[in-house]
């Protein structure tokens, strides 16, 4: 393999830390054009009564963390490789970590899967420093880490302006532009799959040890697990998350768990916190959990699929109207924004060359640049609603697995569904081609739809000349997603697929 240039050296936020889980929707003035200091310690306009009341909020929150048996508060961020990174702060600085933000190095928007750095134009690096400001409405008691409390965390420059390479900001900016110039607001959900094995992760010559034999889905596989996945339900319950539904999946050791859908940077703390969630049971029962693209390469892999539709004053757009399967015209139009950009996509969502392990024909992981109604083919899946709950109907893309950041993910999705949406005047704009039914693999050569890309270094030529991403992201944060992405593609060459998984299945 290459190497890359240089290594470096309960929900308590309005209540009592029980029941109440991260909430959706909410708002966190420090993420909408407001610094750390404006929205907590008020120094201009609020005035000295108004940071005083913010301080005093601030230290109740911590008491009542305290209460429920949180010590230390874990703030999270997803770095442009995938990978959640970390800072905790002691449950009683919580009111500092809210006003004045925790310091940490911008060097993290250049760091690849394997914790070395490369370079970017714009950011990154030793020099300069940030704020990280956690989201006080989405402060959670970890119920499989005692004495632990988590919050997701936006990063903003030593001004407090907002930081440009920040990905919550980014997903929370494209959000606000479809409710702004659209009046539409997105709801998603992430699927989370993962494999898990018996006792230290193996090397690429060996074999993982998988704790069930039960077949694909069997419920000889649930009775296996039993007691680790009614953990697993337990654990996210008690943290607030609605679970949709639990299930073994087709790989061997391997499971899914899908919660119900928020808002967009909502979807993607609930990424973030069912994961680490999912992680630290698994440890608890003497298992290693995997979210990488794949374990073996000569199986199937693990995907991160993406759920979302489109809602405007309470109606589903996914529904009732004149379009394919019931879509209306806004519908269509936003799905094609996102058919068109889906090569580009695939740089933030299937963002590792092990992506393309798992990115394969007819193993349901949406390897052709195709659509269709409920085909588990397609890169871009609708799903109809059913007869007693038309409002379900919603559009899944497939083609994404969990190494991906799921705010960048999220707002990248976004930003190409808008400019679809952008296009709309009236009934002419982008529309969808025709569905592909059944497996394109097997279609007749001219009736096949383009394969997606099958490599990183395909997809990133695609992302590169993507104006949309490359407009919505921002130079900065554009540039560093490119350096992270090539400075993988450089880690890797050469290895074979073998290596390539197991470099990366227990990264994630």
């Amino acid at each position: 393999m290459g190497t890359t240039r240089r290594t470096p050296p309960q929900h308590a936020g309005t209540a009592t830390g029980t029941t109440a889980g991260p909430a959706a929707g909410t708002e966190d003035p420090a993420e909408h054009g407001e610094s750390p200091q404006e929205g907590g310690r008020a120094q201009e306009g609020g005035g000295v009564q108004e940071a005083g009341r913010a301080q005093e909020q601030a230290q109740a929150a911590a008491a009542r963390l305290v209460r429920a048996g949180a010590h230390g508060i874990a703030l999270t961020w997803v770095d442009n490789a995938g990978l959640t990174r970390v800072k905790a702060v002691p449950a009683s600085r919580l009111g500092q970590a809210l006003t004045a933000g925790v310091g940490m190095s911008p060097c993290f928007d250049v760091y690849l899967v394997d914790d070395s750095m490369t370079d970017s134009p714009h950011i990154g690096g030793p020099d300069g420093d940030l704020r990280l400001v956690p989201d006080p409405e989405r402060l959670t008691v970890l119920a499989a880490q005692p004495g632990w409390a988590w919050a997701p965390a936006a990063r903003y420059e030593q001004d407090g302006t907002p930081y440009a390479g920040c990905q919550r900001g980014f997903a929370r900016r494209m959000a606000e532009r479809a409710g702004d110039e659209h009046g539409i607001e997105l709801r998603m959900g992430f699927e989370t799959e993962w494999v898990v094995t018996r006792g230290p992760l193996p090397d690429a010559a060996g074999e993982p040890a998988y704790p069930t034999t039960g077949p694909a889905y069997g419920m000889a596989r649930l009775a296996e697990t039993s007691d680790y996945l009614r953990e697993v339900l337990s654990a996210l319950t008690a943290q607030g998350v609605e679970v949709l539904q639990i299930h073994p999946e087709y790989a061997p050791g391997q499971f899914e768990v899908s919660v119900a859908p928020s808002d967009p940077v909502g979807a993607a703390d609930l990424a973030v916190l069912v994961r680490e969630t999912v992680r630290a049971v698994s440890l608890r029962h003497g298992l290693t959990a995997m979210f990488g693209p794949v374990v073996d390469p000569a199986g199937v892999g693990s995907g991160g699929h993406l759920h979302l539709s489109l809602w405007r004053e309470g109606r589903n757009l996914c529904a009732g109207g004149e379009g394919p399967f019931g879509m209306t015209r806004s519908c269509e139009a936003f799905l094609a924004g996102v058919f068109r950009e889906l090569p580009a996509l695939l740089a933030l969502g299937a963002p590792t060359p092990a992506s393309y392990l798992r990115l394969r024909p007819s193993r349901w992981a949406g390897a052709y640049q195709c659509w269709g109604l409920e085909n588990r083919e397609a890169a871009l899946r609708f799903v109809a609603g059913t007869r007693h709950a038309p409002h379900c109907a919603n559009a899944e893309v497939k083609c994404v697995d969990a190494a991906a950041n799921p705010y960048l993910l999220a707002g990248g999705v976004l930003a190409a569904g808008l400019a679809g949406l952008a296009e709309l005047s009236g009934d002419e704009g982008p529309r969808l081609p025709e569905p592909v039914r059944g497996d394109p693999a097997h279609a007749a050569p001219q009736q096949a739809p383009p394969r997606l890309p099958g490599s990183l270094d395909e997809a990133l030529r695609h992302f590169a000349a993507s104006e949309v991403l490359r407009t919505a992201l921002g130079e900065p944060l554009f540039g560093a997603v490119r350096a992270v992405r090539e400075g993988e593609i450089a880690l890797f060459e050469g290895a074979s697929d073998q290596e390539l998984a197991a470099a990366t299945r227990g990264r994630y």
